[in-house]
């Protein structure tokens, strides 16, 4: 199994020095069964007066870091490196994890549990009436064709757009418009598994591939997808903008309810309006070679645009 480095850069710039609040940094690989961190370095310049890791509620790594001095640049420089052994659960599902025509029910312990990735946070009977074009006309349905058939739609069906910064556009519109971001996908395919009952999650992290030939979208920045809760089979990656089932060729940062809690890097300064000259990210992800298990795989190194 590979194991996987990524720089991440980002870089403010200001025509003169200015002051800096506090920033908070979801930056980390999140610890699992499938990902395991190896190593993880974090470089802040101007060197901030603290720096923190905390764990948050949804138990995503989360750094904090508070200035003392001025400047006319900051920049956060993460490093990591991450033994990665994605595998998709389907071959557990059971007599529990298929969907009729009402919505679907876990157990009570379950739906307690679950509850804020059951709430539906853009109502809508369009994507509902989408989401149930995958439920079979007679019987029941399966969770994992489902799903597998809904990520392949959006993948066939949707023209992918870059939009680096902003919340996700309703669902309704990436409904009407057939284009949107990765965001946009993730968060059409969390509603539309919400209007059927199922607890699905924004997650935010990073896309590589060991093979040049993938044609994967989203590498250069950090990538959105889906995680959907299913009896048996646990939470199980789905990520629409490139047609991935499982969690293969995805690196988890953070998985919450809602996507305004997945930001990567976020603070505040003081100063001018017209001292901000603007941002630069850069993501270079790289696979090391003498650990992948196919032994003449080629590297890809994603860059940002």
């Amino acid at each position: 199994m590979p194991v996987v480095s990524i720089r991440h850069l980002t870089t403010y710039r200001y025509r003169n020095p200015v002051g800096f609040g506090e920033h908070r940094m979801m930056l980390r690989p999140l610890e699992a069964h499938d990902q395991r961190l190896l190593s993880a370095e974090m470089e802040i310049t101007p060197e901030p007066s603290l720096h923190r890791e905390i764990c948050d509620v949804s138990g995503s790594s989360v750094g904090v870091a508070r200035f003392a001095g001025r400047s006319d640049r900051l920049a956060f420089e993460s490093r990591v490196r991450v033994d990665h052994r994605p595998e998709t659960g389907f071959d557990l599902e059971g007599e529990d994890s298929a969907l009729g025509h009402e919505p679907f029910r876990y157990g009570p312990q379950d739906a307690q549990e679950l509850a804020r990735s059951l709430a539906r946070r853009h109502p809508s009977g369009e994507v509902e009436a989408w989401a149930r074009r995958f439920l079979r006309t007679v019987g029941r349905t399966r969770l994992a064709n489902l799903l597998s058939e809904m990520t392949q739609a959006i993948h066939a069906d949707f023209t992918y757009a870059t939009r680096l910064q902003g919340p996700p556009q309703a669902p309704r519109t990436t409904l009407q418009t057939r284009t949107g971001s990765c965001r946009d996908f993730a968060v059409l395919m969390i509603e539309a598994a919400r209007s059927l009952g199922l607890a699905a999650r924004f997650v935010s992290g990073y896309i590589y591939s060991t093979s040049p030939k993938s044609g994967h979208t989203g590498g250069g920045h950090t990538h959105a997808w889906v995680r959907v809760y299913m009896p048996s089979c646990g939470w199980t990656d789905f990520d629409p903008t490139n047609g991935l089932i499982g969690g293969r060729d995805l690196i988890r940062v953070a998985a919450v309810a809602d996507p305004r809690h997945a930001l990567p890097l976020h603070g505040s300064w003081a100063g001018l309006a017209s001292d901000f000259l603007g941002m630069d990210v850069e993501v270079e992800i790289a696979v090391e070679a003498a650990l992948v298990t196919q032994p003449n795989a080629e590297l890809r190194v994603a860059r940002s645009a």
